[in-house]
């Protein structure tokens, strides 16, 4: 059994990402890799207080033990809160005409024509 792993840390902006590949001693956590493969000194705002952490797009802990093959990503905080973002283009939607007021879904043509019907 060997006393060393291989995993890789990843960290990305927009413009530049990274991705390091490294050998650590088995039983790892996801702290000490992030330490050892000095990504920090490459992105000076990753701050391990703030941003958070995960193994292969699932969050966990910094004191997290990692195993062979283990991908460890560094995730950028979120500038805004999607379901937000989501709210905002539905209303923007609704008032514009785009969205039905009631049911929020693409507002029926066939409705405004039956409306009209009636009417006269």
């Amino acid at each position: 059994m060997s006393s060393a792993i291989n995993i890789e840390v990843v960290y990305g902006l927009p413009q530049k990402q990274s991705l390091l590949s490294l050998k650590v001693p088995v039983n790892s956590t996801v702290l000490q890799a992030i330490e050892a493969s000095g990504i920090q000194k490459i992105y000076t705002d990753i701050d391990l207080n703030e941003n958070k952490v995960g193994v292969w797009n699932r969050t966990c802990k910094l004191n997290d033990t990692l195993f062979e093959g283990d991908r460890v990503e560094i995730y950028r905080p979120m500038i805004a809160d999607p379901k937000e973002v989501r709210k905002r283009r539905a209303e923007k939607a609704k008032d514009e005409g785009r969205a039905d007021k009631v049911t929020g879904g693409r507002p029926n043509p066939m409705k405004n024509n039956k409306t009209e019907q009636n009417d006269q």
